[in-house]
């Protein structure tokens, strides 16, 4: 799968980890998803997990970038009714 040029590496999981915290970002567009997540991510300590849910199609590849850049572990990823949840673990 592609997006703007992008090649989409997407992790199907029926049944998502526990995290310690979890962001409603459902109904936000680039860049606000990533820009709440990163607020979310400086509140939280090492080894904690956040878990993110948003309806942009865009975010899929923005939560890819933003775990590679920032070196935050992004666990999984999932898409469930036009929703697309991740879960990551601050570094």
């Amino acid at each position: 799968m592609s997006y703007k040029g992008h090649s989409i590496r997407f992790k199907f999981h029926f049944k998502m980890q526990k995290s310690d915290k979890e962001l409603d970002a459902r109904g936000l567009v680039c860049p606000l998803p990533i820009l709440r997540t990163k607020k979310s991510l400086a509140e939280m300590t090492s080894g904690q997990s956040l878990k993110v849910i948003t309806t942009d199609p865009g975010s899929v590849i923005d939560f890819q970038v933003f775990a590679e850049q920032t070196g935050n572990a992004l666990l999984s990823m999932s898409e469930v009714d036009d929703e697309f949840i991740f879960l990551l673990r601050k570094k």
